[in-house]
Parts: C-alpha cells; sequence; structure tokens
C-alpha cells in the first residue's frame, strides 16, 4: 500500500458472499460450506493484500458448534467466527459503529461487502460504504487480470546469481582486466 493511499478495512458478510457468487455457491452446494469458506478465504487473501485492504470475513455462528473466534489467515486478513447468539451482521454493525465513534484521521475507510439490503442501509448510516456481492467478486476478477498483466510484462529477471553478470559487456570486460590485474 502506498503511503498517500486511505486505510482501508473491509468487512465481508461471508456467507452472504457465499450464497450470491456462483462458483462458491456451487463449492458449497457440492462439497459443504467448509471448502466454501476456504475457497472464499483463499481468493480475498490474495486481493486484501494487492489493495493493502484490512479484510476480515465474518462468519455466523449459527453453522458452527462452537464459540466465536478471531483467526488470522494473513498480514492483511482474518475470519471472525460470531459467537453463537450473534449473527455476522450485528457483528458488522457493531464494528461499524465503534468505528465511527473512534477518531480516525482523514483517509480512513471502511467498507461492508454484502448484498442483504436491512445490512446495507445500516453500515451506511453509521459512516461506512457499501459494496454488493458482485461489486466484490467484478473488483476480486479484475485485480486478478491487472497482477496476471503486470508479471507478463515485468522485465525478465537475470537467472544468473552474481552481480557481474548483470552488467554491460564493457563494464565486465575491465571487471575482468582488474582481475586480472592489467
Amino acid at each position: 500500500m502506498s503511503p498517500t493511499s486511505p486505510f482501508v478495512t473491509l468487512f465481508v458478510d461471508g456467507y452472504n458472499i457465499i450464497g450470491i457468487w456462483s462458483h462458491l455457491r456451487q463449492i458449497r452446494n457440492r462439497d459443504g460450506l467448509e471448502p466454501a469458506r476456504r475457497a472464499l478465504v483463499e481468493t480475498l487473501v490474495n486481493y486484501s493484500a494487492y489493495k493493502g485492504f484490512e479484510t476480515c470475513i465474518v462468519f455466523d455462528a449459527q453453522y458452527r458448534n462452537s464459540r466465536g473466534c478471531r483467526e488470522t489467515v494473513s498480514r492483511n486478513l482474518c475470519i471472525h467466527y460470531t459467537d453463537f447468539d450473534q449473527t455476522a451482521d450485528t457483528f458488522i454493525e457493531k464494528n461499524c459503529a465503534v468505528r465511527q465513534r473512534q477518531a480516525h484521521p482523514l483517509g480512513y475507510r471502511t467498507i461492508v461487502a454484502t448484498s442483504d439490503r436491512a445490512q446495507q442501509l445500516t453500515v451506511v448510516g453509521y459512516g461506512a460504504e457499501w459494496m454488493s456481492a458482485e461489486q466484490l467478486d467484478r473488483e476480486v476478477r479484475a485485480t486478478t487480470v491487472n497482477v496476471r498483466q503486470r508479471q507478463r510484462t515485468s522485465p525478465k529477471r537475470s537467472s544468473r546469481r552474481f552481480l557481474s553478470s548483470r552488467l554491460d559487456p564493457v563494464a565486465q570486460q575491465r571487471l575482468a582486466q582488474l582481475r586480472r590485474g592489467i
């Protein structure tokens, strides 16, 4: 992330996204929720790192028989499983409310990715930005294409180990003369 870019926190309503993205829905229907959750996490870990976002994927506890917990996946991404009696919506809304009350420098942004209309209205009321599941999918795909293009067009690095192999021929010849004492 560049020093002039704003600090962004992205909250993702995990099961909402899984239910809307067709490839994740297919994984969920074929293999179950855990593989669909893993696929979403793998997709967003790369997107978050590239964008420099702090991303929190939130999953409802209704699909897990355990207490709420937080897992750190990478420097840019964590997963939060809510407490058994808490929904992802309430967790996200509560965090947006807390962030609104905190004094943040200009440029700090909170984005919530969900297609739940009631949650959209609530988080916007707390000063967060809203992104639909479809918009997040388009951004993730565009980022993937951008990364691949950059990798293809970046100059190839020399596979040789030594600095001297990266020098132009005249400098290499002069270096060889110096080694021989000429």
